[in-house]
């Protein structure tokens, strides 16, 4: 599925000061990350803050961003949760014109086994329309989908096409792209962790970066695809602290709050995620500026 590969970024949902979406803002977000370059925009992921939105909401963002990309990029849309059959409603009730593919969150809460796992993947991606990328990320669903059942998944459910890797585990990444099938894509979900992941195999980043920075995360993904590693380390270095404190005070917290500061959106978000702290806003807008000032030079 060459349509998901290089850069994707997963796209924040900005908030008025009344909690309301900002349908304005989210235009100019998407206008920003295509005009920089990325391969693909997923919306209403982690990032989006997709748990806080309602299901007019989701609906509305999924439309107003499909209309705001106009076929520019392919959109992946995230549709999961812990409820099998809740997901499967929902994709099914989902308007889902201009929709590329779906991304589908590992089960929080309930932590079920492997075999669980499996029966899950297996019973979203049986009745998806569109080909289903699922998301692993431990840190937040305190559920890990194992290496072998990434594989199990990948070679046994045709319409699971790749899958969103942030367990930060580098052993368990190398071994799922080992056995993939051909056409099967293994993509980090982790900013800090896309030259290794790629240098693995990987076809590329899901990233958090790119909402403010999509240019520079898109040259850092094209070097490294063409193993031009020299390159790509000089970008991610520029950017390493910037990267440390997306996720200093949690994400989207931290994207948020460098993308306020670049008056791409307000710096909002909805209960229970909080502003960053006035120490770590500090620190970010220093950031931002030697950032700014190593490109002038």
């Amino acid at each position: 599925m060459k349509k998901f590969k290089g850069t994707g970024v997963a796209i924040v949902t900005p908030f008025k000061n009344d909690s309301s979406v900002d349908f304005a803002s989210l235009g100019r977000v998407v206008n920003h990350v295509i005009t920089g370059g990325v391969n693909y925009i997923v919306v209403l992921g982690t990032t989006g803050e997709s748990v806080t939105l309602t299901k007019d909401e989701k609906h509305a963002v999924i439309s107003y961003v499909t209309e705001a990309a106009d076929k520019r990029v392919p959109l992946i849309v995230g549709i999961g949760g812990n409820n099998t059959q809740e997901v499967i409603n929902s994709i099914r009730h989902t308007d889902l014109t201009g929709i590329e593919g779906i991304l589908s969150v590992a089960p929080y809460y309930n932590k079920p086994t492997q075999r669980g796992l499996f029966g899950h993947f297996q019973a979203i991606a049986t009745c998806s329309p569109l080909p289903v990328i699922i998301y692993n990320v431990p840190g937040r669903t305190c559920c890990n989908i194992t290496a072998d059942t990434c594989l199990e998944l990948a070679h046994e459910c045709e319409n699971i096409v790749g899958v969103k890797e942030a367990s930060g585990d580098m052993a368990q990444i190398m071994k799922i792209i080992k056995g993939k099938p051909e056409n099967f894509n293994v993509i980090s979900g982790d900013d800090m962790l896309t030259i290794p992941i790629v240098a693995a195999g990987g076809t590329g980043i899901i990233s958090v970066l790119a909402n403010a920075y999509p240019e520079a995360c898109n040259e850092l993904v094209s070097y490294a695809l063409k193993n031009n590693f020299k390159s790509a380390r000089e970008i991610h270095f520029k950017y390493l602290e910037m990267i440390e404190l997306l996720f200093a005070d949690g994400n989207p917290s931290g994207i948020k709050a460098i993308m306020s500061v670049l008056g791409l959106c307000q710096n909002n978000l909805r209960l229970p995620l909080v502003p960053v702290s006035k120490a770590t806003m500090a620190r970010i807008q220093k950031a931002v500026e030697a950032v700014s000032e190593v490109k002038k030079v």
